[in-house]
């Protein structure tokens, strides 16, 4: 196990509103996400950042002292570093030195486990790549093992600018390909009259969680940062019959660097897409308020702002105090607090989502012919069917049915709607 030497930077310049401390922790986090054990974890404040170092000469002669008291492996530092500051500063600490978007990325490589996903994690990982070659220097010669060089990191480096792009290129053009069979279902899905819920919010908010207690996915989960790249999409059957698709998203992180975003806008396409967003916060985590904020940015980013948006604050299981609930909830819009966990208010989140979707559904009362079982076969997997009645003329269904497929119905010479 790699032993990590955290840096924590706070620049006064900064419009950044965390605190220190609390980006500290979401950097120890990140970290224990990647397998590396955090050795200490340090701070350094600066007027504005240097073009050489990133920090000052003194601190850095300070941080070289203290990874080799520690017996530390790597550096890892909570900002951005440029290709020039990052081998300055392996020359200064004489140890690997990564930041903090490689650190995320070496959790992506982790974490995705389907071919999209992979092809996602390794387009974002080369385009960090890209601006940082420096010929054959120290960034290209130590990749091949640890936390920060998973991935294309395990290829051969030795390559050029021409052909980094190049395989850019092709894994944009693989993506697309993607995207195309994707945006195929999801037209199959509207055509079929089928609405669709994404779920949205900070990592590890529990979202995964959630869409197993909703549709029983099983989908993997587990208390870490980044459990889910791959996206995944489930069917469910609301109390009055509607059939829904939901989707889970990857997580939102706060100030989540713009190039992951644009790597993963395959997966967020279900996020433009989608009808209704479900946006799950940890209603136990001290900064509920900041994480919140977190998504929010991101999803104007998407320029998805704007939809119909039900907020949920999940692991109401986790709170110590539950008198604070109430005045957490008050903090938001008509929110809905559940245990995904242990299932608490599930009901209640569920006549919820099916509360938005009712007024699409319309209660009509149909005569059929016997000859036309395919309809009752359809009611049941497209509506909920009230009350069916099997006469000698014929089958009166009493239905409660999306308002979109009554144009269809009253093409059909067959039906008889009273």
């Amino acid at each position: 196990m790699e032993k990590a030497l955290l840096v924590t930077v706070k620049c006064f310049e900064d419009k950044d509103t965390w605190q220190l401390e609390d980006q500290a922790r979401e950097l120890e986090e990140l970290t224990v996400s990647t397998g590396a054990q955090v050795c200490d974890n340090i701070s350094a404040v600066i007027d504005r950042p240097s073009a050489n170092l990133y920090i000052g000469k003194g601190k850095a002669e300070e941080i070289r002292v203290l990874s080799q008291e520690l017996g530390a492996d790597m550096v890892i530092f909570s900002r951005d570093l440029s290709g020039t500051q990052q081998r300055n500063l392996e020359d200064v600490l004489a140890v690997k030195t990564i930041d903090r978007t490689q650190l995320i990325l070496d959790i992506f490589a982790r974490r995705a486990k389907s071919p999209e996903g992979k092809m996602q994690v390794e387009l974002a990982q080369l385009q960090y790549l890209l601006p940082r070659l420096v010929g054959k220097g120290v960034i290209l010669s130590r990749l091949g093992g640890g936390v920060g060089t998973r991935g294309p990191g395990e290829q051969k480096l030795e390559i050029d600018r021409r052909r980094i792009r190049q395989r850019i290129e092709r894994l944009k053009d693989d993506l697309a390909r993607v995207g195309t069979h994707r945006r195929t279902l999801r037209k199959r899905r509207k055509e079929n009259q089928i609405p669709s819920a994404a779920l949205v919010g900070y990592t590890n908010a529990g979202k995964s969680t959630l869409l197993n207690t909703l549709t029983g996915a099983g989908q993997a989960t587990c208390d870490g940062l980044f459990t889910t790249l791959d996206p995944l999409s489930r069917g469910m059957k609301l109390p009055n019959g509607r059939n829904l698709v939901i989707s889970d998203t990857v997580g939102f992180l706060h100030d989540l660097p713009h190039n992951l975003i644009e790597a993963f806008k395959a997966t967020l396409e279900e996020v433009l897409e989608a009808d209704l967003l479900i946006h799950v916060l940890d209603v136990s985590h001290p900064k509920l308020n900041e994480h919140y904020q977190a998504v929010n940015d991101v999803l104007a980013e998407l320029k998805v702002q704007d939809k119909n948006i039900l907020t949920v604050l999940n692991k109401i299981d986790a709170l110590a105090d539950h008198e604070w609930l109430g005045q957490i909830k008050a903090g938001f819009i008509e929110p809905v607090a559940v245990s995904a966990k242990t299932g608490q208010n599930m009901e209640e989140l569920t006549s919820r989502i099916q509360g938005y979707f009712s007024q699409q559904m319309e209660i009509l009362e149909i005569s059929i012919p016997h000859t036309r079982m395919d309809l009752v076969n359809f009611f049941y997997k497209e509506a909920k069917v009230l009350e069916i009645k099997y006469l000698q003329k014929g089958i009166k269904v009493r239905v409660s049915i999306p308002k979109s497929y009554i144009p269809k119905l009253l093409q059909d010479k067959d039906i008889e709607i009273n």
